[in-house]
């Protein structure tokens, strides 16, 4: 019994030490960013036909969606970057006139490898008869090694401040005991506008600008304070 006390005694002892001794930490975050001009884009299309027969306004929509598919075929654009959204068609009731017409929708993403055929993309697609740009959306084909800059710029800048902190207190940091990141995606939104060439005339004259793209990185680091 006297050397279970003992043991007992011993291991509360160890315990209580354990919790008395905190070792003391440095909590930063750091924050990475890194921009990057954008080479892809996404234009986010819709075609719509409404009338008095749903199969009419069906057959109408399906025959610009078709001309839609076969012009994105004649420019190489892989069939893998085309996406229906949705397809709807709904039958509504006019109450000026008391009667019902039939409204059918078709949303269609597509994703521009290149963006050197935006303009050429955005020309053919209004000829196939689609009669509105819901979206243009800008991104970057490297935005993973963007990531992974922008991340280790990110935890060389919490290293950074957790040392300034240190110096300032006569001390030094340690290892790192705790990280966590979280990431934002600046995506810029298109300019549009016409240049002189347009004014002029000129279809082929610029019509949008892509700008940058900032890619951020946030890290939350603890450091042993030595």
């Amino acid at each position: 019994m006297k050397t279970l006390a003992t043991i007992l005694i011993l291991t509360m002892t160890l315990s209580m030490n354990a919790q008395n001794h905190v070792q003391p930490t440095v909590e930063v975050s750091g924050e990475g960013t890194v921009t990057v001009v954008p080479d892809e884009a996404t234009v986010t299309v819709r075609v719509e036909n409404t009338g008095s027969d749903a199969a009419t306004v069906k057959q109408e929509n399906d025959r610009t969606i078709s001309n839609v598919f076969a012009f994105l075929k004649k420019m190489k654009i892989e069939d893998k970057n085309v996406k229906s959204e949705y397809i709807r068609l709904s039958k509504n009731y006019e109450y000026n006139t008391k009667t019902y017409n039939y409204a059918a929708n078709q949303s269609i993403s597509i994703q521009l490898k290149d963006l050197k055929k935006y303009e050429e993309l955005m020309n053919g697609l209004l000829q196939t008869g689609i009669n509105r740009i819901d979206n243009v959306s800008f991104s970057s084909s490297k935005v993973k090694d963007l990531e992974s800059q922008a991340r280790k710029k990110a935890v060389e800048n919490a290293k950074m401040k957790a040392t300034e902190y240190a110096s300032v207190l006569g001390q030094s940091i340690g290892k790192a005991v705790r990280i966590s990141e979280f990431n934002q995606v600046n995506t810029p939104q298109p300019l549009m506008y016409k240049s002189s060439a347009m004014r002029e005339g000129d279809s082929a004259g610029q019509t949008m600008a892509p700008g940058e793209m900032e890619i951020s990185m946030t890290v939350n680091v603890s450091f042993i304070l030595n």
